[in-house]
């Protein structure tokens, strides 16, 4: 008796997978018809890009990893979690938690700005009024610190992306980030970057990844964004600072060539935050 081939066996699942593995292929190849207009990616950028260097303050949440090349060539993630509060023109606040819980914080009030160390129980304090994007500048370029997605604080966001993005391409839209997004890839100079952009009346940044394309392993930094909230009017009193018992005043490494020799046992660097 000829054997029957049942529909649970290897060969017609395989036939299945197949099929399966087919439509979706012609379904990714005909995502953009002939006919249909695909998506403009750089109008896209650009509208979020002004949707939140126009907006007066806000906060949001970004659960941030990014790799880091080891001597032996391994690749390692780092994780950071920071809450970030922005009032226009002039103040700023970061907080951020590293993976190992070492806590830090940036400050800027309109006149100085600040940073402490939790775990050494240590600040540094710079005068330098102005706004929001003189204190950015000042701060990465000047002082030499670490405050990753530096330019999204900018008011000049929109002028900055114009400038550096050579090309856009859009990618398509998705629904697995929480809220339908449309993706966004982009090349500059120096770094590769990908964006997702939340859809509706609120184009805010859903998840980035910057690609270093030039540096050795080409690491990756990658920001996830979350609770995003731009009804607030924060308190003044957010941005001061006011140091904690028993903490040590130390000078920005950038500064210490101006001002001599530190003296023998004296912290000089901030643990952590210009990593």
């Amino acid at each position: 008796m000829k054997r029957r081939q049942s529909s649970w066996e290897p060969r017609g699942h395989l036939k299945a997978l197949v099929v399966l593995f087919l439509i979706a292929a012609m379904s990714a190849a005909s995502a953009w018809t002939v006919g249909e207009q695909k998506p403009d990616g750089r109008a896209l950028l650009m509208r979020m890009a002004e949707y939140v260097a126009k907006s007066p303050a806000w906060s949001v949440t970004v659960h941030t990893s990014y790799d880091a090349i080891q001597p032996d060539r391994y690749k390692v993630e780092w994780n950071e979690i920071r809450t970030v509060t922005l009032k226009r023109p002039d103040r700023l606040r970061v907080e951020s938690e590293r993976s190992d819980g070492a806590r830090s914080l940036v400050l800027f009030d309109g006149k100085q700005i600040t940073t402490f160390d939790e775990s050494g129980n240590v600040y540094a304090q710079a005068q330098h009024p102005g706004t929001v994007d003189e204190a950015v500048y000042y701060f990465v370029h000047d002082l030499g610190m670490r405050l990753p997605l530096a330019i999204m604080l900018l008011d000049r966001l929109p002028t900055e992306l114009q400038q550096r993005a050579q090309s856009v391409e859009y990618v398509e839209k998705t629904a697995t980030l929480g809220t339908p997004a449309d993706h966004i890839v982009a090349k500059t100079p120096t770094v590769d970057f990908q964006v997702w952009i939340a859809e509706g009346d609120r184009p805010l940044p859903v998840r980035v990844v910057l690609t270093y394309k030039n540096a050795s392993g080409q690491p990756q930094f990658r920001a996830q964004f979350s609770d995003w909230r731009l009804d607030i009017n924060p308190s003044d009193n957010l941005f001061a600072f006011t140091p904690p018992a028993g903490a040590k005043k130390i000078p920005f490494a950038a500064t210490l060539t101006n001002i001599g020799p530190v003296r023998k046992g004296a912290p000089t660097r901030l643990k952590g935050v210009n990593q």
